[in-house]
């Protein structure tokens, strides 16, 4: 099995009289889609955030391609090739769907190539292959608030993916979606996957099994447990868990 891109060995996060993280382990890998699922409170947005460098565990490590990443701050992880989208899409309404793009990707360059005029022709393949990848190269033109919720999310994901990550990680990307835009947005992670590892944190469970290669279980801040989404549906552990919180 190839070594995990990214990693979690030890995660505790404290806070007062609370502990959100209790020794968390995670290993998510190239090539392959990791959902991280579990009750409301059970940790799991904790867990993104600190691999997303938005929280600082009190004690662990977080490696990146090998590296050392665990108190490094959000944006050196991106240009170290993590990538994250929210629920609530960070797309600047007001522009085109080919601008929002093509910005996420002027934003991993340095200021003295921004200001070059020759910028924007630079970008456009990239910009022109990340919008086709997410079926929105017939709204390359179309002002990005005007697309419906799906199509917006899809934008985000172009966003994520332009920059050519070696991680994606996405929070609850179906919600507010509609089944058919569920049903979309999983054949486009499923492609997606062949270029990135993604760690995907999601309550649609079916959506969930149908996506994703590996499943790990939350309880209360720990490791419930782990494996296919065939062996997770079988689980006694994860079985009592959902039964008690239903």
């Amino acid at each position: 099995m190839a070594a995990p891109v990214l990693e979690a060995r030890g995660i505790e996060k404290h806070y007062a009289g609370f502990t959100a993280l209790r020794g968390v382990d995670l290993a998510v890998r190239f090539g392959m889609v990791h959902g991280l699922i579990g009750p409301n409170g059970s940790g799991k947005s904790t867990l993104l955030n600190a691999m997303a460098g938005s929280v600082l565990p009190d004690r662990g490590t977080i490696t990146l391609a090998g590296a050392d990443v665990t108190r490094l701050p959000p944006h050196q992880r991106v240009r170290r090739g993590l990538s994250i989208t929210f629920q609530v899409t960070s797309i600047v309404a007001g522009l085109s769907a080919y601008d929002n793009v093509l910005l996420a990707l002027q934003a991993r360059g340095s200021w003295p190539t921004l200001m070059r005029s020759g910028t924007r022709r630079g970008l456009h393949e990239d910009v022109v292959r990340s919008l086709r990848q997410f079926n929105l190269l017939h709204q390359a033109d179309s002002i990005a608030g005007g697309l419906s919720h799906g199509e917006q999310q899809w934008l985000e994901l172009a966003m994520a993916m332009a920059t050519r990550p070696r991680v994606l990680l996405l929070d609850e990307p179906t919600g507010g979606m509609s089944i058919e835009e569920r049903r979309i947005t999983g054949q486009l992670l499923a492609r997606a996957k062949e270029h990135t590892a993604i760690l995907i944190v999601e309550h649609d469970l079916d959506f969930i099994r149908t996506l994703c290669d590996v499943v790990t279980v939350l309880h209360e801040g720990a490791v419930l447990d782990e494996g296919t989404p065939e062996y997770i549906a079988s689980s006694e552990a994860v079985r009592r868990v959902y039964v008690t919180r239903a």
